[in-house]
């Protein structure tokens, strides 16, 4: 089997390969990931046999982790869209920071929408309230929509139970309570400084909203809106519960080690939290509305097949690259660097900026760097947390022409390329440099 810079070899070509494959020829990430781990794994000289098993297991296994995950949260999206409750959460938010502060509207309901719901789905189910609070604040468009595309960044990319941060706190063994409170301290400074670029450098350009609809209108269509209180509850009960089984698992056994503990083990599992999740969405559904459940809940479930391809495409790769010796290459190439946190960092944002998507740079570094955290001294729990957000920052930078994403929030904000590289991939290189430099301080204070 290969070793060494031959290995490394191999991976980059198959890293162009993705590039190219992906970029140019448009081919679908499914095809392209799993093509990479045929080619990595016969070129590595792994035998047939096992390396079809490797394969099989990988895209199973990870699948058999996060797949009831990723409906779920989709399913709770489609709902929160569905219902009006993505609106109601918009409004809440807008009364608390104050009507002049649109922009940051969006990006805190972009924060709190995107922890159970891909970032590209999050942005496609509050465009159409990004472009009426545009219209009624009279704020440029392009202001408007890289504040919501920074608050979805910012979760997406570094609190569970988004896909990514969960896979990489169950391949790194980090305590997933851990990840979720420090994820969500880290991204608050994430999220304010794409908020910050947002107004700077977003108002630059004019972009008229032209809103399909107006915020009366779509009060009109939902009719009476659910409260704040129902509209919120299907993102953060998942979060509250898994947090709880995190603490009921403390060394300390603050829960004690009976009935209770086993209690929130079973309902903090973040499958059993977003089924709840899902639960108190549907209960969102109004009467008039009963009808439309079956087809709301299977929406959801179609919207989430392309995620679950590419997902257990990635996991696929992830488990070939597991399998190869890549700890011995990579340990002598980046660790005599002697740059600690940034090694994973680096790796991950290499891998966004190379293929475009940040749930499989997030699989493929967590893979990759998994092996090398006792030679990093990464052992301890604080250090497996920091470790899952680095990667994280790392697959925030950058976003561009080779990101679903881009595309999402350029044609559904009307900008043309060149603002959209000025907007998107500005404010997600500032909010992964932003990241890093947090948890940079808060590796040398903690580990």
């Amino acid at each position: 089997m290969s070793s060494g810079f031959g290995l490394l070899a191999i991976i980059v070509i198959a890293v162009i390969g993705m590039i190219v494959l992906i970029s140019k020829f448009k081919w679908h990430p499914f095809i392209v990931l799993l093509l990479s781990g045929y080619f990595v794994g016969l070129a590595a000289g792994m035998p047939v046999d096992e390396m079809l098993k490797t394969i099989k297991s990988g895209f199973g296994g990870i699948l058999g982790n996060i797949g009831i995950v990723i409906i779920a949260g989709t399913i709770i999206g489609t709902i929160l869209e569905k219902t009006g409750a993505a609106l109601t959460m918009a409004n809440t938010i807008l009364k608390i920071v104050g009507k002049d502060k649109a922009a940051l509207t969006m990006s805190l309901t972009g924060y709190v929408t995107s922890i159970p719901v891909f970032c590209d789905s999050g942005f496609v189910i509050l465009s159409p309230i990004n472009r009426a609070l545009a219209e009624n604040s009279k704020v440029s468009l392009s202001v408007m929509a890289t504040a919501l595309s920074a608050g979805l960044y910012a979760t997406h990319c570094l609190v569970p139970p988004t896909p990514g941060p969960i896979i990489m706190a169950d391949t790194l063994k980090a305590n997933l309570g851990l990840v979720i409170i420090v994820g969500a301290l880290v991204s608050i400074p994430v999220m304010i400084a794409g908020y910050i670029y947002a107004i700077k450098v977003g108002s630059k350009y004019d972009v008229p909203a032209n809103p399909d609809t107006t915020v009366e209108e779509l009060l009109e269509k939902y009719g009476k809106l659910p409260g704040a209180l129902a509209s919120f509850a299907p993102i953060l009960l998942p979060i509250v519960l898994i947090a709880l089984k995190s603490i009921a698992d403390f060394p300390s056994h603050p829960l004690g080690t009976g009935v209770l503990k086993s209690s929130f083990d079973f309902i903090g599992n973040p499958i059993t939290a977003l089924i709840f999740g899902v639960f108190l969405a549907l209960q969102l559904v109004p009467k008039s509305e009963h009808e439309n459940k079956f087809e709301w809940v299977s929406n959801g479930i179609v919207n989430s097949a392309s995620i679950l391809a590419i997902t257990g495409a990635g996991g696929a790769l992830g488990a070939i690259l597991r399998a190869l010796p890549i700890a011995d290459t990579l340990g002598s190439a980046l660790l005599k660097l002697n740059i600690g946190i940034l090694v994973p960092f680096i790796i991950a944002a290499i891998l966004k900026t190379a293929m475009g998507a940040s749930t499989v740079s997030m699989i493929i570094t967590s893979a990759m760097v998994a092996p090398l955290m006792s030679q990093m001294g990464m052992n301890s729990e604080i250090a497996k947390v920091l470790v899952v957000l680095a990667i994280g920052a790392g697959a925030m930078t950058v976003s561009h022409a080779n990101d679903s994403y881009f595309w999402v929030v350029s044609q559904f904000s009307d900008l043309d390329t060149a603002t959209a590289y000025k907007c998107q991939t500005g404010v997600t290189l500032v909010q992964g440099i932003t990241a890093i430099a947090v948890i940079s301080v808060l590796a040398m204070v903690l580990v």
